[in-house]
């Protein structure tokens, strides 16, 4: 099973070059579109699942989540950071917000907002 570091590392093979602040900037933003358009393919999916009836398509689902990993690997490739940093500080955040696990009370109580 591949981990984060690898799979961002293999991701890197189908970056367009970012060698300068010109073109770091247009891949940003191409990787922050491509980011936006697959995440709305697959909350797309899952509208039409929830709202029009349509048959869950696992392997379809499967395949938008993909895309969006590979252009938030390439953003945080863009950025400097990798995606198992990233988790790491998202699930220690968690961690802290919901200290015994999600709830609706723990919700409105947050520890991490005052």
């Amino acid at each position: 099973m591949m981990n984060f570091n690898e799979y961002q590392e293999l991701s890197k093979r189908t970056m367009p070059d970012h060698d300068n602040a010109e073109k770091r900037f247009l891949a940003v933003a191409n990787y922050s579109l491509g980011l936006m358009g697959e995440s709305g393919e697959l909350g797309d999916l899952i509208k039409k699942e929830i709202f029009h009836g349509h048959p869950a398509d696992l392997e379809k689902v499967k395949k938008e989540a993909g895309d969006v990993l590979h252009y938030l690997a390439g953003i945080a490739t863009l950025y400097g950071f990798s995606l198992q940093e990233a988790a790491g500080m998202n699930i220690e955040k968690l961690k802290k917000r919901y200290p015994e696990g999600f709830s609706t009370e723990a919700s409105m109580k947050r520890v991490d907002v005052k």
